[in-house]
């Protein structure tokens, strides 16, 4: 069995004496209150979605569970956390064991350099070791296919390629529910996740909003083909504008990250790429602004003014060839 297939098993730490922890303890707060300042490795871990709870810091808009032991059993709880984030040059048996039961549970564990962890945590109590709690409980993307279907409705997904900014995020996740969106879909990695940032930014939208977070976004997209979901993508540089596009069908709008855009492999998967003119001399919107001038074209052609949402139906073909008959100068005489 692999080290990534291996289960946790609930076993004591007999091996550490508790002369050794507190040495440990003490080396790590030395540690802390030395000025160099180190490089943060990048994460090498990933996360799930275990069972909600959160111990509240000193800091209100981060819930955060500190000290070894808290986060010890928060892991095994099966607390819904974000990241557990570790003082860069922190060792010791207690943190390989974090990291080991941190990796089992598929949760991000980074370090960071002593400055960034003074700013998430004002104090030296936390023995170099603090779990960021998650604000949202996540959902499988088919739950989102399932809601518009117990609404007759026609689907309307959001999918964010890479949003990182949480004001951005929590914006976008308030147009989509002000539209009807029935859910939004965000990648594991290299993006901006629901914290209380985000909530307070979305003014509570995330609370009424079903959200997937989901490893592989291109396969994701895959999956809503398969469903008769068509994705539209938004590009600056495509001659076809967000107007011109029928809306009435089941659609899946993408909106890329805030500097680049779409990724390559996510824009050469979408059905349709359209994009919103400019005319002045900053090239693109703002990415939660263009994501909503799209999902407001697409209630516009969905919906009318009573409000009232259109049931899906199959397209009637369409006459090209239809031409009008011809006006007569006269009116016909009875």
């Amino acid at each position: 069995m692999s080290e990534e297939q291996e289960e946790y098993t609930d076993e004591p730490l007999d091996q550490i004496t508790e002369e050794e922890e507190l040495e440990e303890e003490v080396q790590d707060e030395e540690y802390l209150d030395e000025d160099d300042e180190s490089e943060t490795p990048p994460p090498i871990f990933r996360q799930r979605e275990p069972l909600p709870r959160a111990v509240l810091d000193r800091k209100p808009t981060v819930q955060m569970i500190a000290g070894r032991q808290p986060v010890i059993e928060a892991l095994k709880a099966g607390t819904l956390i974000e990241k557990v984030v570790i003082l860069y040059g922190v060792k010791g048996m207690v943190i390989e064991r974090i990291k080991k039961m941190a990796k089992q549970n598929h949760v991000p564990c980074v370090e960071v350099g002593k400055q960034k962890f003074r700013d998430l945590v004002s104090d030296t109590t936390t023995q170099g070791v603090v779990a960021i709690v998650g604000s949202k409980r996540y959902v499988d993307f088919t739950d989102i296919l399932k809601v518009a279907k117990s609404r007759n409705e026609v689907p309307l997904i959001i999918i964010l390629d890479e949003i990182q900014d949480p004001q951005n995020l929590g914006a976008i996740i308030r147009t989509a529910e002000c539209v009807g969106a029935h859910g939004v879909i965000i990648p594991k990695h290299n993006a901006a996740y629901v914290n209380q940032t985000v909530v307070k930014a979305s003014a509570g939208a995330t609370e009424h909003l079903l959200i997937a977070k989901v490893t592989n976004l291109a396969q994701t997209i895959d999956e809503l083909k398969k469903q008769g979901v068509w994705i539209v993508g938004t590009d600056v540089g495509v001659p076809k504008l967000y107007t011109q596009v029928d809306f009435t069908v089941p659609i899946a709008l993408v909106i890329g990250n805030e500097g680049s855009g779409m990724r390559k492999l996510t824009k050469d998967k979408c059905d349709f790429v359209v994009k919103i003119p400019v005319y002045g001399k900053v090239p693109s919107l703002n990415a939660s602004v263009a994501g909503a001038l799209v999902m407001y074209e697409i209630v516009r052609k969905r919906k009318p003014l009573d409000g009232v949402a259109v049931k899906y139906q199959k397209p009637e073909p369409k006459y090209d060839s239809y031409q009008p008959a011809p006006l007569t100068d006269s009116l016909p005489v009875s």
